[in-house]
């Protein structure tokens, strides 16, 4: 099961990981100062990002 990780980074603020379900992190957040954030930065990912558009910014190769 996928998963959202809360933790305090070494210099005591807030981060969060977003896990698969094999344990492999998938990506990390930037730090938070307060938990509140870290946590409405969760719940926005989770409200906003079921028909994301994916931007592939590469260019073929020629």
């Amino acid at each position: 099961m996928y998963k959202f990780e809360i933790y305090k980074d070494k210099a005591g603020e807030f981060r969060f990981r977003f896990k698969a379900s094999n344990g492999e992190t998938m990506f990390s957040s930037e730090s938070y100062k307060a938990k509140a954030s870290a946590m409405n930065a969760i719940e926005s990912i989770k409200k906003n990002s079921p028909g994301a558009e994916v931007v592939d910014q590469t260019k073929a190769d020629a």
